[in-house]
């Protein structure tokens, strides 16, 4: 079965002490639901057109894997402290070819 990567890119953050209260306890949820951060923070720089908002890049064994952790109990109440703080905020889940 094929690894899978959880992007998230934020394009608004209205509290940054916020986000960094929801980053560090959905980093824990995460990795204790078997995900590995492999990125996190602004990008280096953009190309064609590209956004300069933050990205998170998270590695799972399977799509199953990251769907799981996003549903998981400890995940969603980290949800709740993030809150309204990054109302445009994307979640791609991409499987590893």
């Amino acid at each position: 079965m094929p690894k899978a990567y959880w992007v998230a890119t934020y394009r608004t953050v209205s509290n940054p002490d916020a986000l960094a209260a929801y980053g560090k306890n959905a980093g824990t949820a995460l990795q204790a639901a078997g995900g590995k951060i492999l990125a996190r923070g602004m990008p280096s720089t953009t190309l064609d057109g590209g956004y300069m908002g933050r990205t998170v890049l998270v590695e799972f064994d399977s799509v199953d894997a990251a769907l799981a952790a996003y549903n998981s109990p400890a995940y969603q109440e980290c949800l709740k402290l993030l809150g309204d703080v990054a109302k445009e905020r994307d979640i791609r889940i991409i499987e590893a070819i």
